[in-house]
């Protein structure tokens, strides 16, 4: 629901796009910031930026224009293809983030390759400073039931503090919805997978086990 799913859905009687706006919500309630402007990394993004927007008061606008033909970024196999592709899929909307502090709203931050370079972006393009708020908790762990995320050791929140990672990223700060946050935005806990935030899996999974090893049998 966080990412994948169409903004149009309704997933478990909830609508996906009114869900990402709650999530906005409860991210600029627990983590306010003293900014001029908030802009999304689209697409899925933008439902949260939008929300954090309106609870925040501080001005929605786009910053980020993509392209359309650039696939997932973080599910690429190899680092130079995430970071290329990166280059490939964004561009700056200058006047919208000039001499301005910038609040970039994410969905999630997972091997750490998407957001330091969309940082760099902004920054380039003249932003005074940029804030990261991120809807979803660490993704600590990987995901075993159908997202290819890689190993564990791939996840910087697995190998780095937020404070390691806001200076890796070189926001000016950093801040994730906590997971009591992120379900009251979802509005129930029950039934939601949460093992790539705690690392608490619904059966028995092996850490070591990687996405060529259920494609090929292979470890």
């Amino acid at each position: 629901m966080i990412y994948f799913s169409r903004p149009d859905a309704v997933w478990d009687g909830k609508s996906v796009h009114q869900v990402r706006q709650n999530l906005g919500r409860e991210l600029a309630r627990e983590y306010p910031a003293e900014a001029d402007v908030v802009i999304p990394v689209p697409d899925s993004s933008i439902p949260a930026a939008i929300g954090y927007a309106s609870e925040s008061g501080i001005l929605y606008n786009d910053g980020f224009i993509k392209n359309r033909y650039v696939g997932r970024t973080f599910i690429e196999p190899t680092d130079s293809l995430r970071k290329r592709g990166v280059a490939l899929k964004f561009n700056v909307i200058n006047e919208n983030v000039l001499n301005k502090r910038v609040v970039m709203i994410d969905d999630s931050i997972v091997r750490g390759n998407t957001t330091g370079p969309l940082i760099k972006l902004l920054k380039d393009a003249g932003a005074d400073e940029v804030h990261v708020r991120i809807t979803c908790p660490p993704i600590t762990s990987p995901c075993f039931m159908g997202v290819d995320m890689g190993k564990q050791d791939d996840l910087i929140a697995h190998q780095r503090t937020v404070e390691e990672i806001r200076k890796y990223v070189n926001a000016n700060s950093l801040s994730y919805l906590s997971l009591g946050g992120m379900m009251k935005a979802v509005g129930s806990a029950d039934g939601y997978c949460q093992a790539c935030f705690t690392g608490e899996y619904p059966l028995p999974v092996d850490l070591e086990t990687v996405k060529t090893g259920f494609e090929k049998g292979i470890r």
